[in-house]
């Protein structure tokens, strides 16, 4: 349930683009949505999780300067932001000695160190492949890029990573520990 719920935000996005082709109107809707569902995280939880805030961040400061400027160039450069974050922690971390995948998942997974190492690396490499591919397809953010683009976030985007994750899924299956009988 709770993946479901990160999705609200985007479903709503989308389902106001396609009503009403305003990527303002759309906007609105989404910086609306991820700020209740943040405040709504937090009261239930009492946290968010480092991700949650990055992404709330981004929706805010993103979506509001989309808002506040009239300009679509704002939230459709978060998609490419987002991403390229993400991979600039990890790098960070690694360099640190730190595996982020490891700290985020490794309570749930236990893992060979260098099936943490390898998933870290392809994550990065993930994430500044979908930053660019996003900023490729997005530029020069002009409005007759504007659909093309949103076409692109449903239909490609959200394919390619949800593909990514069940690559990794298969790959991890097969360094998972074995049950003993």
């Amino acid at each position: 349930m709770k993946t479901l719920s990160d999705f609200i935000a985007i479903i709503l996005f989308f389902a106001t683009y396609t009503a009403t082709k305003n990527i303002i109107l759309a906007t609105i809707v989404a910086v609306v949505t991820g700020i209740a569902q943040a405040a709504y995280t937090y009261w239930q939880h009492r946290k968010l999780e480092p991700t949650q805030w990055l992404s709330f961040i981004l929706v805010v400061v993103f979506g509001g300067l989309t808002i506040a400027l009239n300009d679509r160039t704002f939230i459709m450069l978060k998609t490419t932001i987002l991403p390229w974050l993400l991979a600039i922690i990890m790098v960070a971390m690694q360099l640190c000695g730190q595996n982020s995948l490891r700290l985020l998942l490794g309570k749930e997974l236990t893992l060979p160190d260098h099936v943490w190492h390898k998933l870290g690396y392809a994550w990065i490499g993930f994430f500044l492949f979908l930053g660019a591919l996003n900023l490729a397809i997005a530029y020069p953010f002009t409005a007759e890029r504007e659909p093309v683009w949103m076409n692109f976030k449903l239909w490609g985007y959200l394919p390619i990573s949800i593909a990514f994750s069940i690559a990794q899924g298969i790959y991890l299956v097969k360094h998972l520990p074995k049950e003993s009988e």
